[in-house]
């Protein structure tokens, strides 16, 4: 088992309202890195929220900023709340104790499950046009999403991007529930959080002044922004 890595922040431990958006987030995220010694360095968003705050986290750190497809399996009648994630290489990862808790059958389940990884599917060709990710070993691939409460769609980031040859990978994000932060961090090499926050009413949301749900269409928009013609070059 890996020795837990997380800085974060102590001034804004257990406060709301800390960022204003999050591209501010991002930039605060930057400054939590402050003089860490990375090795090529390359961002990887979580769309379609995380995109912005890597966008700024990527320029801040002058690295590539690409993105890594996964998405949470949601409940039948509650879309924010997820029993499970689906990752851009097709493996799945579940909560059964909350499944079971939830009295979902196997059909409810596996209709979630391959919903998802059509979505996962369809996103993988409008973000990044189904290319390979550029190669992840001998580098630090940075994790980004804008915000960790169960922790489940990173969990199911981790495990794909490890089989897709990260050998060492941080997550950054610049809130979280400090319960699912500490398990996550045994799994990464470090995990980089500003804002952590404990408790059963735990929001991701909460964390920010400024918060709307970005849409599919304005993180592509980001993404075509910031990507750096040099990602193209480590591809091929």
């Amino acid at each position: 088992m890996r020795r837990q890595q997380i800085h974060h922040n102590p001034s804004h431990h257990e406060q709301t309202g800390i960022f204003a958006d999050r591209a501010e987030a991002g930039a605060q995220l930057a400054d939590l890195f402050g003089q860490s010694k990375l090795t090529r360095p390359l961002v990887l968003a979580i769309p379609a929220g995380g995109v912005p705050v890597a966008a700024s986290l990527a320029n801040l750190l002058q690295a590539p900023l690409d993105v890594a497809v996964v998405s949470k399996i949601t409940l039948p009648w509650n879309s924010e709340a997820g029993y499970g994630a689906v990752a851009f290489d097709g493996s799945c990862s579940l909560n059964h104790d909350l499944i079971r808790r939830a009295g979902l059958n196997d059909q409810v389940v596996e209709a979630g499950i391959q919903a998802t990884r059509e979505k996962v599917r369809r996103r993988q060709q409008l973000f990044r046009q189904d290319s390979p990710l550029p190669p992840l070993a001998g580098r630090d691939t940075i994790v980004v999403d804008d915000g960790l409460a169960s922790g489940l769609t990173l969990q199911a980031a981790i495990i794909a991007l490890r089989r897709a040859g990260a050998d060492r990978l941080l997550l950054a994000t610049p809130t979280a529930h400090e319960a699912a932060a500490r398990k996550l961090a045994r799994s990464v090499e470090a995990l980089y959080c500003v804002n952590l926050r404990s408790g059963w009413s735990y929001s991701v949301a909460a964390a920010y002044r400024h918060w709307h749900d970005i849409s599919e269409t304005e993180a592509k928009l980001i993404l075509m922004q910031h990507r750096q013609p040099t990602e193209l070059s480590e591809r091929s």
